[in-house]
């Protein structure tokens, strides 16, 4: 069934999320944005039909729309996802590759190129950038961010709010807490417990 899905946020991850969309079969009805003007064109073809905070005046008035957000920073994706009750739609790229038995939670985005691995748990609007890793039996907890290349191998548990950087690999059995930011390139061979932010090889906490 084509779905009618309104893209919350007109940035650039709003703009790969409606190239998801499309290449699903399914249909942008629009996007939502405060700081762009009601009906401004975004990508030539798509419009702004309104502000963030009528998201749910738009579901009132037509319960076929399907709502994702389209937000990169994870705490502002869960404030919009706890204060406004939506039907969530769950993007996932034609290209992305998921194994038997994964399981994705509502409203999440899943990236061209993406491998997701047998029995891992995707939880609630998290993001799986282009190409990134997802290995067996890994867990990923709400509003978890994997950014493009990042590497997760097997039975790995990453926190809520967590954000791995660009091209970052996390070592087998390894546990991540929740509101840490993993750098670009970084390399966690072993659990951090601390939230924090945490670069180098191997992983070290600057702040």
């Amino acid at each position: 069934m084509n779905k009618k899905v309104v893209i919350i946020g007109a940035g650039g991850h709003g703009k790969v999320i409606a190239d998801i969309v499309e290449k699903s079969g399914d249909t942008v009805f629009g996007f939502l944005d405060d700081g762009k003007a009601k009906g401004e064109k975004i990508m030539g073809r798509y419009c702004i039909i309104g502000s963030i905070e009528e998201c749910e005046v738009w579901q009132k008035n037509d319960e076929d729309l399907y709502f994702i957000i389209g937000i990169g920073n994870g705490k502002i994706r869960k404030a919009i996802f706890e204060k406004y009750q939506l039907s969530y739609y769950t993007a996932v790229h034609p290209s992305a590759n998921l194994a038997m038995e994964v399981t994705l939670g509502e409203g999440t985005v899943v990236m061209a190129n993406v491998c997701v691995n047998a029995n891992a748990k995707i939880g609630k609007n998290c993001i799986l950038n282009t190409a990134s890793v997802i290995e067996h039996d890994s867990i990923l907890m709400d509003f978890v961010h994997v950014c493009p290349n990042a590497t997760l191998c097997g039975t790995v548990k990453i926190g809520n709010l967590t954000q791995i950087g660009a091209g970052a690999v996390v070592k087998n059995n390894v546990e991540i807490v929740d509101s840490c930011t993993i750098g670009a390139g970084t390399a966690v061979v072993k659990n951090i417990e601390e939230k924090g932010t945490y670069v180098g090889v191997p992983a070290r906490k600057i702040l």
